[in-house]
């Protein structure tokens, strides 16, 4: 996609020789022009999509990213001036590079953080290198229409101005479409960019080879037909290998132990290790579960909670069953609701022999019930008008992740809230303390601005040391080395400690708890301030 590429309205000099009309001639340099946006945009979210995954923080990747290829495409744009003399094979030969970085882009920079640790130079490079070829499009595309005219006819070409870039911005929305619903379900990223290289290749190539040829000397045509070919030929290697080559790389990233990769509709799941004990669980690469110290997570999360009436529980997340299954150990429970966006991953922790194992089989005790929802939209709802929960616990992804900063704001707690019975309580997973203490205030202070009492703790002991993904320290590839919950309710300050029927637990003790509440309190981040829908607050 180009925005206000600069481009010249003066008339070439000569008409151009055609296989056919001009008005037909026309129609397919514009249908050229879509298919080009339409690969272009794919290009440019692709890059956003595997950034937010591989480094993290969404907005700063796109940010990066926009930013870098918008002022790529002006540099494009001037330097396509040096081209537009030879404005036939120049756009052959820009569309055939176009198509190779563009389609192999996510191949390299998932090589990059596989075998090198890091993917920033790479995409820095990549959205330099796509936009600079991007933004050379429409100055060549804008030559070749205008030759079109016959000489001396005086038309005005601002009509041919509009229509072009009325096809390149209709291009930029069909590929903007085409990508999270077609591309990224159907194919994943490696395939669905090698695929959209391989169309780049095939529009460009063939516009210039077939309407253009007459003006094409016989060393252009040749040189232009094994470009293409070359590109078409390493486009098609790559993809017959996307497979082999995903193996490689998760194994380079996960360890030799992977045993299920699948992306969802929602997110990326990796399964390493089995029922050893050592069962490790990435979501969009970042460590959810690790079989060695989940049960310090979770009875941290979930117990303290579980002091007071506890007929009704519901889980905001939780679809891998570990926070359920330590409520489901407490038999007056009468009924729990886990919220859970992604269906797929409820159907591997229930089918999965060894992270059915690992939650005790949450998913098939009668008293849980399992609702497919946005946890947002869940409790705007209204619970879907059921009655008042006793427990609410937050069992969500880290707060400094941008995906979930409307889970971590005043508006979802006020929310939250709502739908606490009288004396309830509410545990909130906060994200690590030790290397991230502003973001954990700021949960604590996003809970407080929406009219709740808390009560701040962490648990430490944590062995899993290894993290794939951006969910890490910075600069290093060890994981946070504890946990940060806050205890909120709506009337009082909480009681921090155990229920008195609260089953045997394998870390957590009230003194436990006593040092992990006077070790977050020492570690208090001063004049932190709540994040809201508008004025998200959590950095890393």
């Amino acid at each position: 996609m180009v925005i206000d590429a600069p481009v010249s309205l003066s008339a070439p000099e000569a008409p151009a020789a055609l296989p056919v009309r001009p008005r037909t001639g026309r129609f397919l340099v514009l249908g050229a022009v879509f298919v080009c946006a339409a690969c272009g945009l794919v290009y440019e979210l692709e890059l956003v999509a595997l950034a937010s995954y591989l480094i993290g923080d969404s907005v700063t990747q796109a940010s990066v990213v926009l930013s870098v290829m918008v002022f790529a495409m002006g540099v494009g744009s001037l330097l396509a001036k040096r081209l537009r003399c030879r404005a036939a094979v120049g756009f052959g030969l820009v569309e055939a590079a176009l198509a190779l970085v563009g389609g192999t882009s996510a191949l390299v920079l998932y090589t990059t953080f596989a075998w090198f640790g890091g993917a920033r130079y790479a995409l820095v490079g990549f959205s330099l290198a796509i936009g600079v070829l991007i933004g050379a499009e429409i100055p060549l595309l804008m030559t070749l229409i205008q030759r079109m005219a016959r000489r001396g006819e005086g038309r005005d070409t601002s009509g041919d101005v509009a229509d072009l870039f009325a096809a390149d911005y209709v291009g930029a929305l069909v590929g903007g479409l085409a990508f999270p619903f077609l591309l990224l379900p159907l194919f994943g990223q490696l395939t669905g960019a090698l695929l959209t290289g391989a169309v780049n290749t095939v529009a460009g190539g063939a516009l210039v080879l077939w309407l253009f040829r007459h003006e094409l000397a016989r060393r252009e045509r040749c040189l232009l037909v094994v470009a293409n070919v070359l590109v078409l030929a390493l486009l098609a290697t790559a993809t017959a290998l996307v497979d082999d080559f995903e193996r490689a790389a998760r194994r380079a990233v996960y360890g030799e132990g992977v045993r299920v990769a699948v992306q969802t509709g929602v997110q990326e799941i990796v399964v390493t290790g089995g029922p050893d004990g050592r069962l490790d669980v990435f979501l969009d690469g970042r460590l959810r579960v690790g079989g060695r110290d989940e049960h310090r997570y979770h009875e941290a999360l979930v117990h303290p909670a579980m002091r007071g009436h506890h007929a009704r529980v519901v889980i905001l997340g939780g679809g891998d069953g570990l926070a359920a299954r330590e409520v489901l150990r407490y038999p007056d429970v009468e009924s729990l609701t886990v919220v859970e966006l992604d269906p797929d991953l409820v159907e591997l922790a229930r089918d999965d022999p060894a992270l059915s194992a690992l939650n005790g089989g949450a998913h098939r005790d009668p008293r849980l019930r399992v609702e497919t929802a946005d946890a947002f939209t869940w409790l705007r709802d209204g619970g879907r008008g059921g009655r008042p929960y006793d427990v609410v616990i937050s069992d969500l992804p880290d707060p400094g992740i941008t995906p979930s900063t409307k889970l971590y704001s005043q508006e979802f707690f006020g929310l939250a809230s709502r739908v606490l019975a009288d004396g309830g309580r509410m545990a909130v997973h906060a994200g690590p303390l030790a290397t991230r203490p502003r973001v954990y205030w700021t949960v604590d202070a996003t809970l407080r601005a929406a009219g709740l009492r808390t009560r701040p703790y962490r648990t430490t002991g944590r062995l899993s040391g290894f993290v794939a993904g951006p969910d890490r320290d910075p600069g290093t590839a060890v994981a946070p080395r504890d946990w940060g919950f806050v205890l909120a309710a709506r009337d009082t300050r909480p009681a921090l400690g155990l229920a008195a029927g609260a089953p045997r637990l394998r870390s957590l003790t009230p003194a436990v708890l006593r040092a992990g509440e006077r070790s977050a309190q020492e570690a208090r981040v001063p004049g932190v301030v709540a994040s809201t829908l508008v004025h998200p607050r959590y950095a890393h």
